[in-house]
């Protein structure tokens, strides 16, 4: 059937990780994004889950793979196993615990030591339907954002607010790292761009352009 494509057939496969605190909604948006579910009685995650949504840029198909783990202390000893290999991250913090926000700090430091140098990050301030509560005003996230270069963005799983922009930005920003560097290494204009449904080691693609010196967003 023309335009069919299989569950398997992508381009690209992306790993993201989602980091921050417990309860601030890293589950929620997971199952927002890949599900369109919300569920106020959600339990703490234990240990990792993720979840799989393949969504389309500039043609290509682009399979996100999304992991999401407790944000509790006592499970911290999973880290470097759940960073590896991991092309970009949303950072989450609830809106109206300021504690959780305080945090953030500490979790990109923790990414920033497994990752490359090259991940994506995004900031995300989730809860944002609870105006009323607000505790971390936009500008504050912003700004913190803008210091560590890191993409921003109020969300709301609840509601359903900027949760697909978030993900799909940083997917975007991901692909377009992983398709310059395949520019800039094929001088036949096609050098090391995959070809349909193979799969890449998005590790090596990265390390790559860690070696090349990618330009900064």
């Amino acid at each position: 059937m023309a335009g069919y494509r299989a569950e398997d057939d992508y381009d690209y496969l992306f790993k993201v990780v989602l980091i921050g605190d417990s309860g601030v909604g890293k589950s929620n948006l997971l199952s927002r994004f890949t599900r369109n579910e919300f569920s106020l009685e959600s339990k703490s995650t234990i240990g990792v889950e993720f979840a799989t949504k393949s969504l389309t840029v500039d043609s290509k198909v682009i399979k996100a793979q999304i992991w999401d783990t407790a944000g509790q202390e006592r499970y911290r000893a999973i880290t470097s196993a759940y960073y590896r290999g991991a092309v970009g991250a949303l950072l989450v913090y609830d809106v109206t615990r300021h504690s959780t926000f305080e945090n953030v700090e500490r979790w990109l430091k923790e990414l920033r030591d497994h990752t490359d140098p090259n991940i994506v990050v995004m900031l995300v301030g989730n809860k944002s339907d609870l105006r009323h509560l607000v505790a971390v005003s936009t500008e504050d996230g912003k700004s913190f954002a803008e210091k560590e270069s890191l993409y921003y963005m109020e969300t709301s799983a609840l509601e359903s607010t900027n949760v697909e922009n978030a993900f799909a930005e940083v997917l975007t920003q991901i692909y377009h790292v992983v398709s310059r560097k395949a520019m800039e290494n094929g001088e036949n204009g096609n050098g090391n761009v995959p070809s349909k449904g193979e799969k890449i080691d998005i590790g090596k693609e990265v390390s790559d352009v860690k070696k090349a010196g990618c330009c900064s967003s």
